[in-house]
């Protein structure tokens, strides 16, 4: 009988292992939701949203040349119709520095204005530009950056009439691409293979193989100049800072996640929140040493694609069919 019984005990203790592993795989729930879900008035995907000056307007951008504004700081929103004269166009970045915005999209699209979009004006842009415009950075008083999705970074002084490029070559087909505040980018490649960074005082993209087997997802700065990226398999990862090829080990904020982890955005230096498929919502409060998840916001049908903090105390995260979230926090640790 004892022969009998003991295969009986490893199988219990295995199981046990098994449901202890599983159990622990799951972020524990946050306690409260600081989010506002919206359901906007469209099929569209949003793509990048943008405040000026004066944080109660701002402008919403996505598929199908989707433009929304807002006068009370996103708690409503209304329809801006554009036309482009049967021309399919997707918006892919507002940005403003004051009153003076800029939009662009794709095949090539640039609009502009100076009134804090009450109107808005499209600018020419050369037919020899490589690529389609990806995003915009408003600079100052009539210049901005722009990039296009093959990695040619361009600046403009005079309101869009001339550009300089920044780049001696293109970079090929990239995922996403990030700016931070000190003008440096990071581009993911199309297949997710390698990463590429470029610098203010370069004029070349600078190569890098990625850390794992896992495909990289997208890519981003923290607030102190490192790298943050997320790979394919719910895996998040920060570099070392100012070193490249240097990481710290892999972190994943939830093991039992079949969705992929879209994007991330810290709302203050210790405070970071991720979105992701199947209305995937997590937040770290300690640097993403431990996570929360948003459980009330499971239900939201619809892909969280881009998380976006104007300041602390206003962030946006955006959905596709016109979802769109609205921060109302402060939230707090459970």
């Amino acid at each position: 009988m004892k022969a009998i019984l003991q295969p009986f005990k490893s199988i219990s203790i295995a199981l046990a292992a098994v449901f202890l592993l599983v159990g622990c795989s799951y972020a524990p729930p946050l306690d409260g939701n600081p989010w506002q879900v919206q359901s906007l008035p469209t099929d569209s995907t949003f793509a990048d949203i943008a405040f000026t000056d004066d944080l109660s307007r701002g402008w919403l951008v996505g598929s199908n040349a989707t433009l929304f504004e807002t006068d009370d700081g996103g708690q409503t929103w209304k329809a801006r119709p554009l036309d482009f004269d049967g021309e399919k166009v997707r918006l892919n970045s507002v940005s403003f520095s004051g009153d003076e915005g800029w939009i662009v999209g794709e095949p090539a699209v640039l609009l502009h204005t100076l009134d804090g979009g009450e109107t808005w004006y499209r600018v020419p842009l050369s037919e020899k530009l490589p690529g389609s415009p990806s995003t915009i950075t408003a600079l100052g008083p009539h210049s901005a950056e722009m990039t296009t999705n093959v990695g040619a970074i361009y600046r403009t002084e005079n309101d869009g009439q001339n550009w300089t490029g920044l780049v001696q070559e293109a970079l090929g087909v990239f995922r996403n691409i990030s700016r931070a505040e000190d003008g440096k980018y990071v581009a993911v490649s199309s297949r997710g293979n390698f990463f590429s960074i470029w610098n203010p005082d370069g004029d070349t993209w600078e190569p890098f193989n990625r850390q794992s087997s896992r495909r990289l997802q997208n890519m981003g700065f923290t607030p102190d100049g490192s790298l943050w990226v997320l790979a394919r398999g719910g895996q998040l990862q920060f570099s070392q800072p100012n070193d490249p090829e240097s990481w710290l080990e892999p972190l994943y904020p939830e093991f039992s996640s079949s969705w992929g982890l879209l994007d991330l955005a810290y709302r203050t230096p210790e405070e970071m929140w991720v979105v992701g498929g199947g209305g995937n919502l997590m937040v770290s409060f300690d640097g993403g040493e431990t996570w929360l998840k948003d459980r009330e916001i499971e239900d939201v049908p619809s892909n969280l694609n881009r998380v976006k903090f104007i300041n602390s105390e206003l962030g946006f995260i955006l959905g596709q069919r016109g979802t769109l979230l609205r921060y109302e926090g402060p939230s707090e640790p459970a």
